[in-house]
């Protein structure tokens, strides 16, 4: 009787360990809070994930930089002791350089226009350069049009920005372009953004619409202008060995929960751009939202000169004339 039972409870501890086994955990993590556009792609793609693979991968989901700001987790994937992230484009040059043309000012329309290169043949080739840099890109998803935030004035024309400290992304191609706003930049991790705002060691930031409201500016800045000056996309970016381990269905599974997890950004973007003004309004932000917006393609001129010959004007025109 006794040896049955052993053998039993030897069944079951084996049972139990092989099943303990045969669940990996991975983590993913973002530098904004969970009620944010970026919190439904990580939780939809979390989901999605545990589901598509029957609960053999669980993905373990962060929030608000607890694993550290977005660069340092894009560098953890790359260096393998994070498994994924999620994270907005502004550290992925660093990494994978020819992302920067994404982040020229004024090169896209509005949000069809640019989910319609990433989507198409422009962004899916350019997925493929995060491999040979130790990451798999498994989708484009979206942070949105940035806008400029300030504690010191209403900004109604590129003059007004003159002299302002503004924090920027840890982004050459930003950096570049808000030097020609006559802006003193200063690249800063988006864990520290807040507080540097409050205690005005910077006047302003710029941002999407829907961080700005997932982050609470509205309690340290007076000043919104609707420049949409740089749009702003997402990405999911994978350790490339630990993608490579996966079967091909797997690989797939990612792949396709990825994609789950971009809708349900881009549907969010959309519901916090439509909404947006008006709930900061009510915070007490003013909201200059009739901007000449020529004006401020004009005063970066001679930026937009040296993009032209750092990217190419053909290059630019394709990803332009994307319908």
């Amino acid at each position: 009787m006794q040896l049955t039972r052993l053998v039993v409870g030897l069944g079951l501890a084996i049972g139990f360990m092989a099943s303990a086994a045969a669940q990996t955990t991975m983590r993913i993590s973002i530098s904004t809070a969970q009620n944010s556009h970026q919190g439904v792609a990580i939780d939809t793609f979390a989901k999605e994930v545990e589901k598509r693979t029957g609960g053999r991968y669980k993905v373990q989901t962060f929030y608000n930089g607890a694993l550290g700001g977005e660069r340092e987790s894009v560098e953890a994937v790359q260096l393998g002791t994070q498994e994924l992230a999620f994270s907005s484009t502004g550290p992925i040059p660093n990494f994978v350089p020819e992302t920067k043309i994404l982040d020229v000012p004024f090169l896209f329309r509005d949000k069809a226009h640019a989910r319609a290169v990433l989507d198409g043949p422009i962004g899916q080739e350019m997925l493929t350069k995060f491999d040979s840099k130790g990451f798999k890109a498994l989708a484009w998803a979206e942070n949105g049009f940035r806008h400029m935030t300030n504690s010191k004035r209403d900004v109604k024309e590129p003059g007004d920005l003159k002299g302002l400290k503004m924090r920027t992304m840890e982004n050459p191609v930003h950096i570049a372009a808000y030097k020609g706003f006559g802006i003193i930049t200063t690249p800063m991790a988006f864990p520290e953004v807040f507080t540097a705002l409050q205690q005005g060691t910077v006047d302003g930031q710029e941002n999407p619409l829907p961080v700005i409201i997932s982050a609470k500016f509205d309690q340290v800045q007076k000043h919104l202008t609707l420049t949409g000056h740089v749009y702003s996309p997402c990405i999911f970016v994978m350790n490339k060995a630990s993608f490579d381990k996966l079967s091909a269905a797997d690989k797939q599974a990612f792949l396709d929960a990825a994609k789950e997890g971009t809708k349900a950004n881009r549907a969010r973007v959309d519901e916090d751009d439509a909404k947006g003004v008006a709930d900061l309004r009510s915070k007490g932000m003013t909201v200059i939202d009739n901007v000449d917006k020529a004006k401020f393609v004009a005063a970066l001129a001679p930026v937009n000169a040296e993009f032209e010959k750092q990217f190419g004007k053909a290059t630019l025109d394709k990803i332009r004339d994307v319908k």
